[in-house]
């Protein structure tokens, strides 16, 4: 069989113009996150709405979307750009922060760390590598994944140093736009690769990037998820320098609308959820995700948020915009409707009758009520809940996977019952989701007969070891963010705590093994650079919950939840 690699030769990062912002609307942000580490629930509080804030509603009967010849996008756009932390630094005491926050000793190392893991090209910072682990072979933890440069980026953006988040946004733009092929078959022009990594010639004194869009990955799959971290990265980039002409240029607008153009293509789908195969987002490997894992859809849910406030309103992105509008009314009714189990719902699916032939159907996927698993009625307590796996005909995995239960919430495809039963959840099962080390990417691990028909005997993925009931420290970022937008930061600065008592001595290992993660995982890679940058952003974030704001979407108050379930918290 023929391997292929892409080698592209990227010539210039773009001229892209800052844009000043607007400091007299700085205080009109800090209101959302000013007191929440005071505070056991978020506050209500009136405030001017940015484009963040717009009900999809509003967005559709706006002028802009009506007039199919503005090509601009509506004249509050740059209120969501504006962030109260633009133009500061963290508080923290690396090179390029300011001095008097008495910070953990680990914080500075952490920052060394973090700056060796840095690529260049052409002279230019353009992403950090997976791991700076000497010690074992580099297979591809030497090259700059899309996934795993996020945590860093947003480090970065948190301490005021935006410009290797726009070389990296710029130059995997690039490689989106050139040819890809596995074999002989063509992979779809939006297709963002999964990583890249710089290549120097040595007689022609050249420096290229090579990139990978599957060819080369375990299992040959392309990264359903590289795409919409690139469009969540994006919004990031410009809510938090209030520069939106990288977002406006049109190369940008069209790497967007590629993306979903993949995503928002009319077929056999009879769900408003992504079909996708096993392997194709942070779990890898083949770990039973194949259908509609609730990671994908969540994700896929932020990126239609964020496109929507970044596309402009003219001819093809007015168009795309109509579209996504209409994706985001179905997938948050399916998604809270089919994906969410809390104690009621448990014990509905448990009484559910089968084959049901009718509209009126109330087991709709033919779920067979034996086919529960047994841990589930332990795992479930009385006020809590989840968005579960995945959800398919005749199908429900019901395990807890922590990045798509994090997004939902920051995104707000969950609602704000729904986050906090989540927040609830993790409270209530503590031991078994952060333990001694926060957090458990999947719970619980599947092991002997269904752990060899599930992952095909997969010796890396062995019961409680790396995605198969793991513990990663990187999703410390995302339990923060989710903690503070809930009005829960003390979860965050108890789950940080866990984690400062072992991370550093340990030389930040990718992930722990073990039913509670006490055990640093056997082929995990030491200094892995997203357990560090993950890390530094839980700490910025806590020091300064405005910066929560680079990757939170309020509710929109027009996708409502359906009503005919109790929420876990009301019982």
């Amino acid at each position: 069989m023929s391997t292929f690699n892409l080698s592209v030769d990227v010539n210039q990062n773009g001229n892209v113009k800052n844009v000043d912002s607007l400091s007299t609307l700085d205080d009109i942000d800090d209101i959302d996150f000013a007191k929440l580490l005071e505070k056991p629930r978020p506050l209500n509080i009136d405030r001017l709405r940015s484009l963040d804030e717009r009900s999809l509603h509003e967005l559709t009967g706006s002028p802009q979307l009506r007039n199919a010849d503005n090509a601009s996008r509506a004249p509050d756009h740059a209120d969501y750009v504006i962030s109260p932390s633009v133009g500061r630094r963290s508080g923290f005491n690396t090179p390029r922060s300011q001095p008097g926050f008495e910070s953990h000793p680990m914080v500075g190392e952490a920052w060394d760390a973090l700056r060796r893991s840095m690529v260049y090209f052409r002279g230019q910072p353009v992403g950090t590598i997976a791991a700076v682990d000497n010690s074992e072979e580099k297979l591809n933890y030497d090259q700059v994944f899309v996934r795993d440069f996020v945590p860093s980026a947003l480090a970065f953006l948190m301490n005021g140093e935006p410009d290797i988040v726009k070389n990296f946004l710029l130059k995997t733009l690039r490689l989106q736009s050139w040819e890809k092929k596995i074999d002989r078959f063509q992979l779809g022009e939006g297709v963002m690769p999964a990583s890249f990594k710089v290549f120097h010639d040595p007689v022609r004194n050249h420096e290229t990037l090579i990139a990978d869009f599957g060819e080369s990955a375990i299992g040959r799959v392309a990264p359903v998820d590289s795409g919409f971290w690139w469009i969540i990265l994006l919004r990031a980039y410009t809510k938090s320098t209030g520069d939106s002409s990288l977002a406006d240029m049109p190369e940008c607008q069209k790497g967007i609308r590629l993306i979903l153009s993949l995503c928002l293509s009319e077929g056999f789908d009879t769900f408003p959820t992504l079909l996708c195969a096993d392997g194709c987002c942070m779990i890898d490997r083949r770990m039973g995700v194949y259908g509609y894992p609730i990671e994908i859809q969540a994700l896929f849910f932020m990126a239609l948020r964020c496109a929507l406030l970044l596309l402009k309103h003219d001819g093809e992105g007015k168009e795309m915009v109509e579209q996504i509008v209409k994706r985001l009314h179905a997938l948050s009714y399916h998604m809270r409707s089919y994906f969410w189990l809390d104690l009621k719902q448990l014990n509905d699916i448990y009484r559910y009758k089968t084959e049901e032939y009718s509209h009126t159907a109330v087991n709709k996927f033919n779920v067979i009520p034996d086919s529960l698993p047994e841990w589930v009625f332990d795992f479930m307590p009385p006020h809590g809940g989840f968005f579960i796996g995945n959800v398919s005909p005749a199908r429900m995995d019901f395990r807890w996977f922590a990045l798509g239960n994090c997004i939902a919430i920051l995104s707000s495809l969950a609602t704000p019952e729904q986050s906090t039963a989540i927040m609830d959840l993790i409270e209530s099962r503590w031991e078994e989701l952060v333990g001694e080390m926060p957090l458990k990417v999947c719970y619980p691990a599947i092991e002997s007969h269904e752990w060899r028909i599930v992952t095909g005997c997969d010796p890396k993925n062995t019961r409680w070891s790396y995605h198969n009931g793991g513990s990663w420290p990187v999703l410390l970022w995302l339990l923060t963010a989710a903690c503070i937008k809930t009005g829960r930061p003390q979860i965050a600065r108890r789950a940080i705590e866990v984690a400062e008592a072992r991370l550093h001595k340990d030389h930040w290992p990718e992930y722990y093994d073990g039913k509670v993660g006490r055990y640093v995982g056997k082929q995990s890679r030491k200094n892995q650079t997203w357990s560090i940058a993950g890390y530094l952003v839980a700490k910025m974030m806590l020091e300064d919950p405005s910066h929560v704001g680079m990757v939170c979407l309020e509710e929109d108050k027009q996708m409502k939840p359906v009503m005919r379930r109790s929420n876990s918290w009301t019982c």
